[in-house]
């Protein structure tokens, strides 16, 4: 189809597919790829369609878990330039916030032996903090409050992290009050 607006509703659509614990693991891989491709074309058709970058990062991201560390580290930048040109085209998007959050946030907790091969394998690997995935959190919050527990959870973890237990405890309490609306509000 030519329509980005179509094209990136079936990338999250497979994506989705690929999520449920009944689908094989064979097929979360097709799903993947497939997901990456919609997404991929519907950049191609709208460069200024946000949601197009949204989930052309997201079904990177995915793509990465199968390809392994080297081609998941090598990503990372395209993936972090996508949520942040999908940022650009929509301020008020607080679920792009909160993934360049959990971005931020992954990069900040990646293990040293991790970081060892990302150096010896790029002359400049990504890197980031918890302040910064701190940033994104509560921008996201900004942008819609109480939208996601799960950011709610990582406002929290990430205050952990920062040794601020007081400010933890606030937002895992949140966290742990949010109602559960879907499988993943459950597991939170």
């Amino acid at each position: 189809s030519d329509d980005a607006e179509l094209l990136w509703r079936l990338a999250r659509a497979s994506r989705d597919l690929a999520q449920l614990s009944s689908t094989s693991a064979e097929e979360k891989r097709q799903l993947a790829y497939e997901a990456l491709e919609y997404a991929k074309k519907a950049l191609e058709k709208n460069e200024s369609n946000f949601a197009a970058h949204k989930w052309y990062a997201i079904c990177l991201s995915d793509v990465g878990d199968f390809e392994g560390i080297k081609t998941k580290i090598g990503n990372a930048i395209v993936i972090k330039e996508h949520f942040q040109r999908a940022i650009e085209l929509n301020p008020k998007d607080a679920t792009t916030i909160h993934l360049i959050g959990i971005w931020c946030y992954s990069f900040a907790e990646m293990p040293w032996y991790q970081r060892k091969i990302a150096a010896t394998l790029f002359a400049t690997p990504p890197t980031s903090t918890f302040q910064e995935a701190l940033r994104y959190f509560h921008m996201a919050e900004e942008a819609d409050p109480n939208f996601y527990s799960k950011n709610l959870l990582f406002l929290g973890k990430t205050y952990l992290k920062l040794n601020n237990k007081k400010m933890a405890l606030l937002w895992l309490s949140k966290a742990k009050e949010y109602p559960a609306h879907t499988e993943e509000d459950k597991q939170v």
